[in-house]
């Protein structure tokens, strides 16, 4: 049965870009992750949907990457596929006011690319360590933007393996959560409405946040980004320092001293590490102040 899935895996989208064994904490930003049975680089739609079918037929678990922000893979890899959305799923054009994106363009990329057009109204996502797809599935945002205000449409692989344009008034949007999420539909790209602006005054938005960033957050070390959604009425990491827990250590997991909201590897910490760490500053902060802290990362594999 193996060998007969992996040739229909080939069949699907080539022997070369078929990892077997692969290790993720290559494919992480928290560069912590064991090995996948098996990753796989699709470069079409057709290849998305393909293989997704091909996992649902044989019955193989499978999850959908962009550059692994947002993921906390665990110490014993992922016994399915893996399907990257990454490099090779990246194009990004430009035509008038609308930039044309597939789900795997970072959005660091993507609003250099509204720069160079002096289209304004993506500045907000230029600092967010992801990519396009998963920035639609959790409508992602800071300083004040979110992706739902920037969206025209988003193309997305549905429940029933049908590839289907979304407009806006369907993508149905919330904080951390959209349609696409609760429905577990795969975004391919995405079609995002900008206004025209003055390329002087995007630059120097863009470099203030730069400056906010790198002044305010641990980019030095790896990490998968903010580590907790923000509860109503508060912000995590203040919460978290109010509890005393800047600094707290598991291993070589560690709550960021720069930025409480984050939880950073200092060098070769485990998922365990991290997973424990995490669970230490919900209970601590739950004490301290009566609110629940949810992850805003996703865990992938056995815990």
């Amino acid at each position: 049965m193996k060998e007969k899935f992996e040739h229909r895996l080939e069949q699907a989208v080539g022997a070369e870009r078929i990892f077997r064994e692969e290790p993720m904490k290559l494919h992480t930003t928290f560069r912590i992750g064991g090995p996948a049975q098996y990753l796989v680089a699709p470069r079409t739609k057709e290849e998305v949907q393909e293989v997704v079918r091909l996992c649902r037929e044989e019955g193989m678990p499978w999850y959908i990457i962009g550059n692994g922000s947002n993921l906390l893979v665990s110490d014993k890899g992922y016994r399915g596929v893996v399907i990257q959305l990454f490099k090779d799923f990246a194009d990004i054009r430009t035509e008038g006011t609308r930039i044309f994106a597939r789900a795997g363009a970072s959005l660091a990329k993507i609003a250099a690319e509204a720069l160079r057009n002096s289209l304004t109204g993506f500045e907000f996502a230029a600092g967010i360590p992801g990519t396009l797809g998963g920035a639609c599935i959790m409508n992602a945002g800071a300083y004040g933007g979110e992706m739902k205000d920037v969206l025209e449409s988003v193309t997305v692989l549905d429940g029933q393996g049908d590839i289907r344009v979304l407009p806006r008034e369907e993508l149905d949007m919330g904080y951390r959560t959209s349609r696409a999420a609760r429905e577990g539909y795969i975004v391919l790209e995405a079609v995002i409405a900008l206004e025209p602006g003055d390329e002087s005054k995007i630059r120097e938005k863009l470099e203030d946040l730069k400056e906010r960033l790198t002044s305010k957050q641990p980019l030095e070390y790896p990490s998968a980004g903010s580590t907790f959604k923000r509860p109503e009425g508060y912000f995590a990491g203040k919460l978290i320092q109010d509890a005393g827990l800047r600094g707290l250590r598991v291993g070589d997991a560690m709550v960021s001293e720069k930025h409480c909201g984050f939880v950073i590897n200092c060098g070769s910490a485990t998922a365990a590490d991290v997973d424990r760490l995490i669970r230490q500053v919900q209970e601590r902060v739950r004490e301290n102040s009566g609110v629940t802290l949810e992850p805003e990362v996703k865990r992938l594999g056995e815990f």
